[in-house]
């Protein structure tokens, strides 16, 4: 039988939106560890944050994706990261005009206290939150069309953003989706199944050969992909991790794999 892997988003995904909780999804989990069914992290968190997360989980030997896909943590309980490209970052952003830079407010011009707030972590999350090496997540405080003129300028100097659950994140153009099909060739895994909430699990989402849509009650629907008619890919009614097993354990059933 084709080894699987299941590639996750976190918030709203496999953590609740509010309370980052994964209670609901840890049967599921429980029977995929003692399948040896491996579990990746695909998420706009950093390393400092998904480290000990992995390991809580009993998944600290499958790398992870982090920060949106600017990155990969290896297999492991820790992880350096080089930081330079997060450095470019920042100098592409302080080389736009004072006016078009202002209304975005990324993590590293919030302190710990600023970053809690607007993401609902303790401040030790939040400073693990803010613990960047590839990518600058922020939020957006200005208006749709210098919005649109905020990401022109930062891609003349080879910067992408993309709208996860809650921020703009800025970085270099990595995908989810990319990193996916790395892990997988890193494993030996032949068949993948995704799953996400946000715009930028879209290409995740349509790369794998199944994936779920999971219900997030707090972001517009993700517009209709093109998998859904075929049913390679689903949506749940359930938000979060309850959504989350539910559809794992209908795809895997599906697909005959016994877990």
């Amino acid at each position: 039988m084709a080894k699987w892997l299941i590639v996750t988003d976190l918030d709203g995904t496999l953590l609740e939106h509010e309370t980052y909780s994964h209670a609901p999804a840890e049967a599921t989990l429980d029977r995929l560890r003692a399948a040896g069914v491996p579990v990746a992290f695909a998420s706009s968190k950093t390393a400092a944050e998904i480290v000990p997360l992995r390991a809580e989980l009993g998944f600290a030997h499958v790398p992870a994706i982090c920060e949106n896909g600017g990155g990969l943590v290896p297999p492991g309980r820790d992880a350096l990261p080089d930081r330079s490209r997060h450095a470019r970052l920042r100098a592409a952003l302080a080389a736009l005009p004072a006016a078009l830079r202002a209304p975005f407010r990324g993590f590293s011009d919030m302190d710990v206290d600023a970053v809690a707030a607007a993401t609902g972590l303790p401040p030790d999350a939040a400073a693990r939150a803010r613990d960047r090496a590839f990518t600058e997540p922020g939020l957006w405080t200005g208006t749709q069309a210098d919005r649109g003129a905020f990401i022109e300028a930062l891609a003349a100097q080879g910067v992408t953003a993309r709208e996860g659950g809650r921020f703009l994140t800025l970085g270099f153009g990595h995908t989810k989706a990319e990193r996916m099909h790395q892990i997988a060739d890193e494993m030996g895994c032949e068949r993948l199944l995704a799953l996400g909430d946000a715009p930028n699990d879209i290409e995740m989402l349509e790369a794998a050969d199944r994936a779920a849509i999971v219900a997030n009650p707090h972001r517009a629907p993700l517009p209709a992909l093109g998998g859904e008619a075929t049913g390679r890919i689903l949506r749940t009614d359930l938000p979060g991790p309850a959504g989350w097993s539910r559809a794992v354990e209908r795809i895997l059933s599906e697909e005959g794999v016994a877990f």
